[in-house]
């Protein structure tokens, strides 16, 4: 495992909390408007060890909340509980960033309870995701991580990158595959710098989101638009 990033605070990654975010190298998706590439390739120029991010807590631990894992892929890592668990001693709380293709590394940290609050990311239709996520797309997997999610007991969200391929259709399907969420966020992208030349880069207007916040809001318990 490589801790490639470190952001000492943030307001809004885990809500309603002050946490530190944490950034693991690598992922197993390569999405073309990825804003963490340099993370997810393990080049950021930066790595920290545990016994540096446990002595950063120390020294914060009286004005942080908690703790986002993020990255890349978190649980890319299989050795991703020793940190969570470092983190919990500590007294903070574990937000946890996952597209959802590890359901068994995500079953074991609900079970050693060594996480608080969980954002999954549905990048696309179950058609699409291939295109957009351009690797190999477990269905399977995606769908139990969804499932182990809605049981936990624990905090969640789910939350989709808008991204020009979508369309209002696919936001309705993708919202009946969380069905009875607690949250669903749909969050505007950010045009990468060398977008494919056969996607419009051009981001989706607001009045497509809160069309498609209209059409959804049936189907889960609350509905957040970001970065419109």
């Amino acid at each position: 495992m490589k801790i490639v990033g470190l952001q000492k605070n943030s307001f809004v990654d885990y809500p309603k909390n002050i946490a530190a975010v944490l950034f693991l190298a690598g992922c197993n998706f390569d999405c073309w408007y990825c804003h963490n590439a340099a993370v997810c390739q393990g080049d950021t120029g930066m790595e920290y060890s545990l016994p540096d991010i446990l002595r950063f807590l120390d020294e914060r631990r009286r004005i942080l909340d908690g703790v986002v894992i993020t990255g890349g892929e978190p649980l890319l890592n299989a050795d991703i509980s020793p940190l969570a668990k470092a983190i919990k001693e500590k007294g903070l709380l574990v937000k946890l960033d996952t597209n959802g293709a590890y359901p068994e590394r995500l079953q074991a940290l609900l079970e050693d309870r060594l996480i608080d609050f969980i954002a999954m990311d549905i990048k696309a239709t179950t058609e699409k995701y291939p295109d957009v996520i351009r690797a190999p797309f477990d269905e399977a997997a995606f769908f139990e991580s969804i499932r182990l999610i809605m049981e936990s007991g624990v905090d969640y969200e789910f939350r989709t990158t808008v991204v020009p391929q979508l369309s209002l259709d696919d936001i309705a399907e993708m919202a009946g595959y969380i069905q009875g969420a607690k949250s669903y966020a749909l969050q505007q992208y950010r045009k990468p710098e060398n977008p494919p030349s056969n996607i419009s880069p051009l981001p989706l207007k607001p009045s497509f989101f809160h069309a498609a916040k209209e059409r959804i809001e049936p189907l889960v318990e609350k509905v957040i638009l970001r970065g419109l």
